[in-house]
Order: structure tokens, then C-alpha cells, then sequence
């Protein structure tokens, strides 16, 4: 007898794919936007340069959730596609839930001025990004926002790649505290003269996680 959808979601859900897996599951169609974002990131020495560093672990962590319930997830389903964010996030994490770095393109049907990425999507990448970087370091693994701090310091341009940099600071039982500084990714050629030392942070974030005191039976 064949199981249910709802079933099949919950079996998904209990038993994702792996870091390693996520990373083959991704094939944009020739010739779209995506095939070319996705060949420029794969390309790119910043990230040639992190999986270098045998701490890190790359994955593609929007892929884990299942297939079937993406169309109604926002980072994940909504707002994927052309124009848009334009190909699954990377992300590089110690799994330990100390660090976290994470790279996703924004197109331009993100704005909230013409060229400029709307601050409430950025403020959500910075609420999920800081979710994903402290998970690992609570309890149960999962965490519902305290409290969620934005500084705007620039504008943040639409149609270029943007990198997430997270750090857990403190955990104290159910609690995670992290940072997190959003800017624009350089382009190879400033990337290896070092002009990244000459970028400023776009956005910055601070958020406090509490696990809810059911978690250990709720996703038992």
C-alpha cells in the first residue's frame, strides 16, 4: 500500500538528504539565467577558497526541505526563480553551530526601489541565516526568533551575489545568541587583490533563539 503525501512529507522531513547529497540535487535548464548565476558562484575563488578549509561543510540546506511542500515555503519556494533568487543558497557551516556563512543572488524583482533590494527580504535572509549558523548548538536543533535586530548601513543592489557571514556568540540551555553581516560579494578580480577588506557591511544583524520547551517531543 502506497503512503499518503502527508506521510511521504513527514518521512522527508525525519530523513533529509545529506550536506553531501544537496549538493547534486540542483541542474538548472541551458541557457537560463540560473545556469549562468550557478556557473559564475561555482567558479568564483571566495568559494574555490572555502572548500579549502576542512572545518566547513557546503551545502545547499533549502534542498533538504521536501520537494512537495517548497511552493509554500518563502525562501525556498516563493521566492526561488528567475529574477528573483535565481538558484538555491550555498551555505558553509562548522556543524557545530558556531559559524556560518552563506552566499544567495538577488534579482531584481526583489526590490523595494528600482535596483535596490527590499530591506525586509534582507532582514528575512538575516533572520534565517542567523537560524541556520546556531541550530546545530541548541539542544533539539531548532529555535523560534526572541528577538531580531537590524542595522541598514547601505543599500543593497539587485542583480549581484551577497554573502552572509554568522557567528553564535553565547548558548546558555535553550538560548542562542548570534551576529550575522550581510555585504555584496566582489567580483573575482577584487577578490583576489584583496579589495574585500574595502567593503562595508550592507546589513547587520543580532538575534536571540530560544528552543520551545516541547521540542524534544515534538519532533520526536
Amino acid at each position: 500500500m502506497a503512503a499518503s503525501p502527508a506521510a511521504e512529507n513527514l518521512k522527508a522531513f525525519r530523513d533529509p538528504p545529506t550536506d553531501e547529497e544537496t549538493l547534486t540535487l540542483f541542474h538548472p535548464a541551458p541557457d537560463t539565467q540560473a545556469a549562468e548565476v550557478e556557473a559564475y558562484i561555482q567558479r568564483h575563488p571566495f568559494v574555490e577558497h572555502l572548500r579549502q578549509n576542512a572545518t566547513l561543510r557546503e551545502s545547499r540546506p533549502h534542498l533538504k526541505i521536501p520537494e512537495a511542500v517548497r511552493s509554500n515555503t518563502l525562501t525556498a519556494g516563493t521566492l526561488l526563480g528567475e529574477d528573483r533568487i535565481a538558484v538555491p543558497p550555498i551555505q558553509f557551516a562548522d556543524g557545530e553551530g558556531t559559524e556560518m556563512i552563506a552566499l544567495y543572488y538577488l534579482g531584481k524583482s526583489l526590490c523595494g526601489h528600482p535596483g535596490i533590494v527590499h530591506g525586509g527580504l534582507l532582514a528575512t535572509l538575516m533572520d534565517e541565516g542567523l537560524a541556520r549558523c546556531c541550530f546545530e548548538s541548541l539542544p533539539n536543533k531548532v529555535g523560534m526568533t526572541a528577538s531580531l535586530k537590524i542595522d541598514y548601513r547601505l543599500p543593497c543592489k539587485a542583480e549581484q551575489w551577497v554573502v552572509l557571514r554568522a557567528r553564535t556568540t553565547k548558548t546558555e540551555g535553550r538560548k542562542a545568541w548570534v551576529v550575522g553581516k550581510l555585504m555584496a560579494l566582489e567580483s573575482p578580480e577584487e577578490w583576489m587583490e584583496g579589495e574585500k577588506a574595502k567593503i562595508t557591511n550592507g546589513v547587520n544583524g543580532e538575534r536571540l533563539f530560544v528552543e520551545p520547551k516541547q521540542a524534544a517531543v515534538s519532533w520526536r
